[in-house]
């Protein structure tokens, strides 16, 4: 039988569509790669790449044995990650992207529990505002929105989103609350620049109750960020009125530091998703933070909380 080492390197390479792509999936420099591929065809004795300068294209014969291991490689190597070790507990570097803001307020407090419970695992954790490829960048799980669900990944919905008006007790004084979302347009407004596009985001709130939906004017913007954990930093310094996703004013309107405008007006900006490989057998140290996360989560009544009206 041949190396596993050199079915992976084959098969990450076919599916990569290079030897650089598989070298990032794998942990290997491209020459390793290359170099395995190579053994495993003059052991085959069958050529199973069209190399050029930009991309590999397999032969009939690499199709062929593509469609014969592919399967059969995934349960190996899914069989030989789930072997316990030592005294039995999931163990292993476990790599896992989420955002900056909500991994630090939401995830990272989790850390001491997980670890008391799972003390073989390595976390490897990544606090990035940026999408991810969760599989060709050798990511375990990834916690956040908006990864594109390509072929072998699954999505956990965690929590819809309701993004919610505030400010602070110290703006407000003074000031009369607004009773309609035309009236925050009256107010000082910390608004968002999106930076995919550099356009400013427009304030867009829904009533609960009836639906209707309400697009606010806003001529009196006081300062613009293209963070929100920033927008809610200046928020709770009184420097104006936001829009803001639950996870970020959360806390704040917990210990009265926030207060919630138009309580009965929201926007839905979306959920917050728990991403990870389908494989029919997740490695132990995968498969426990995925029960974990969606345990705590559930206890903690965290899609509840996000969800104020």
């Amino acid at each position: 039988m041949e190396p596993l080492n050199h079915l992976e390197s084959f098969v990450q390479s076919a599916e990569g569509g290079s030897f650089s792509a598989a070298a990032r999936r794998l942990g290997l420099t491209p020459a390793a790669v290359s170099k395995n591929v190579a053994r495993l065809e003059a052991r085959l004795g069958v050529r199973l790449f069209q190399r050029s300068t930009r991309r590999l294209t397999l032969t009939e014969g690499g199709e062929r044995f593509l469609a014969q291991i592919g399967g059969a490689l995934a349960t190996l190597q899914a069989a030989v990650a789930g072997i316990d070790k030592d005294d039995g507990q999931p163990a292993g570097t476990l790599k896992v992207s989420m955002g900056q803001a909500f991994g630090r307020e939401h995830v990272l407090p989790m850390m001491g529990d997980f670890l008391t419970r799972y003390p073989a695992i390595l976390p490897d954790w990544h606090f990035d505002n940026q999408q991810v490829d969760l599989v060709g960048e050798g990511f375990d799980a990834a916690i956040g929105g908006g990864i594109e669900l390509s072929a072998g990944l699954v999505a956990r919905e965690l929590s819809r989103i309701h993004v919610v008006a505030v400010a602070s007790p110290a703006y407000l004084q003074g000031r009369a609350l607004p009773a309609q979302p035309a009236d925050l347009g009256g107010l000082d407004t910390l608004l968002r620049r999106s930076s995919p596009t550099g356009r400013l985001r427009s304030w867009t709130l829904r009533h609960a109750a009836s639906g209707e939906e309400a697009t606010v004017d806003l001529p009196r913007p006081r300062a613009i960020f293209n963070d929100p954990e920033a927008i809610a930093h200046a928020a709770l310094m009184g420097l104006g009125a936001a829009m803001l996703p639950m996870p970020f004013v959360e806390r704040g309107l917990r210990s009265g530091e926030l207060v919630r405008l138009l309580p009965e007006w929201h926007q839905d900006t979306g959920a917050v998703w728990l991403y990870y490989p389908s494989k029919k057998l997740l490695p132990p140290k995968t498969r426990v933070f995925i029960d974990f996360v969606l345990e705590r989560f559930r206890n903690e009544r965290f899609a509840q909380r996000m969800q104020v009206a």
